[in-house]
């Protein structure tokens, strides 16, 4: 119960006692995962608990744990599980757990002011120039994920374009056209990005690929040289390490070379891609990487750290600046004293308020070092590339698109291939055995597999693989 006055307990050893049970049973739910479904469909009835009025009286924290463990804890979407293998999400680790729970405690917000939490985030940068090979001017800050640094991305870029004019007038007050350029098979928020800053859609340019699945670089070329025949302005190009169908890795030196040449911004998308660069076996396939304007990449994804951690990084810190410094009053700036150590991190980004990411990122590298975790990320590779050799010996199975990186993409053959591919998914996800998600490549409805979680094996692979061959046999249509 807690004290009259405050929201802090009457009695702290009766929340030290709960507080351990609480950390015991999540660290039980983490170590006995394969003991329990990949993911399971949620009764009605359980729904039916989370339609209750608003509280007004208060809960004991032991009976809301309950709740917890009982109504929430099973029905998550199994992104820590080693058989989910749908999405390119991370599992998380403990580590990144406990350093979570303990910036709940300390409660900084990251935004402005004087505080170590602002040097460990500015550590975490360090490190990302470094794995980058960005000078030291370069500039970054913790965001939400990828969508958000890659609005971000545009934002800079425009300004960069129109001038710090272009904050006060908008870009109706501009006579220029500009035009955006990127793949195919970019991820959706790469337009999302271009329309919630102020474009439209139409502004995006969205170039084929190749046979690789990379932009055609002959394409993105002749459509840079139609806009500009036609009165538009190019600005920005935005290119993929690690499509999100496929895995691929569009030709970044070749895309830096048409940036410089044409005087446009190189945004690259890695949600999860970049962070390959900490594999000595994958650096190699991001060469050019190091030439960008700015990278868009995700911890919480193929580095494990617990959700939310996505990363936002610009070569020239001075642009990065002007796109979102604001002088407000209330944030002055102080050569001394709590208001000091500007610039503040609220400079960088539209966020004031930020909690501590940073922490349980610079907890997983501190704890486990780069040399393992680029194993890690180079495991999750290889169980791709074994995927791929058991669905080519398997007559039953066609491969669609072989392992880029980790993810494989195939299906059931079948008379009527997209329905019983789409069934099969879902009985897969309703069995709890495996996760995986669906697609579409070259017209055909795919089975997609993204290998992410460090807790994946090859057993599990072996599993989700009988069990495709086992529903797909049980299907409503006799395979071909």
């Amino acid at each position: 119960m807690t004290s009259k006055d405050s929201l802090d307990p009457d009695d702290w050893q009766a929340l030290r006692a709960q507080g351990h049970q609480m950390l015991d049973d999540i660290i039980d739910y983490m170590a006995n995962l394969r003991q329990r479904p990949v993911w399971q469909p949620i009764p009605q009835h359980k729904r039916d608990i989370f339609t209750e009025a608003l509280p007004a009286a208060p809960t004991e924290l032991a009976a809301v744990h309950e709740r917890f463990m009982h109504d929430i804890l099973p029905y998550a979407a199994g992104n820590t599980h080693p058989g989910f293998m749908g999405w390119v999400q991370g599992g998380g680790n403990p580590v990144g757990m406990l350093a979570e729970m303990l910036a709940a405690g300390l409660n900084a917000n990251l935004g402005a002011r004087d505080q170590m939490p602002l040097e460990v985030e500015r550590q975490v940068l360090r490190w990302v120039r470094e794995l980058f090979d960005f000078p030291d001017s370069a500039t970054g800050l913790f965001v939400t994920g990828s969508s958000m640094a890659n609005l971000m991305s545009v934002l800079v870029a425009r300004t960069a374009a129109l001038g710090l004019e272009v904050r006060q007038t908008g870009l109706a007050a501009s006579n220029k056209r500009l035009t955006a350029y990127t793949s195919a098979g970019a991820h959706g928020c790469i337009a999302q990005a271009i329309d919630l800053s102020g474009f439209g859609f139409d502004a995006l340019r969205v170039i084929p690929m190749n046979p690789q699945h990379q932009i055609d670089l002959e394409a993105l070329q002749r459509a840079i040289a139609a806009d500009r025949e036609q009165g538009f302005t190019p600005f920005f190009i935005a290119g993929s390490a690690g499509t999100v169908n496929h895995g691929a890795i569009d030709d970044l030196n070749a895309l830096a070379d048409i940036a410089v040449r044409e005087g446009l911004w190189f945004h690259i998308d890695g949600a999860y891609g970049a962070l390959a660069m900490l594999s000595a076996e994958l650096a190699p396939r991001l060469q050019g990487i190091e030439r960008a304007d700015s990278i868009a990449f995700d911890f919480h994804k193929w580095m494990q750290v617990p959700y939310d951690a996505g990363f936002f990084l610009v070569r020239d810190g001075t642009r990065h600046h002007d796109a979102f410094a604001s002088p407000a009053a209330y944030l002055r700036r102080e050569a001394r004293g709590l208001a000091a150590g500007s610039p503040w991190p609220c400079d960088f980004g539209p966020d004031l308020s930020r909690g501590f990411r940073a922490l349980k990122t610079w907890f997983t590298i501190k704890v486990y070092g780069a040399d393992k975790l680029g194993r890690m990320i180079a495991g999750t590779c290889a169980l791709a590339r074994y995927l791929q050799q058991k669905i080519e010996a398997e007559p039953k199975l066609e491969l669609l698109s072989p392992a880029s990186l980790n993810i494989v993409c195939f299906r059931y053959r079948s008379q009527d291939s997209d329905r019983v591919n789409a069934d099969l998914i879902a009985d897969l996800h309703e069995s709890g055995i495996a996760a995986p998600s669906a697609t579409t490549v070259n017209g055909c409805l795919a089975i997609r597999v993204a290998v992410v979680n460090h807790r994946t094996e090859r057993r599990d692979i072996d599993a989700l693989f009988d069990a495709v061959l086992r529903l797909g046999d049980a299907g409503h249509t006799a395979p071909l």
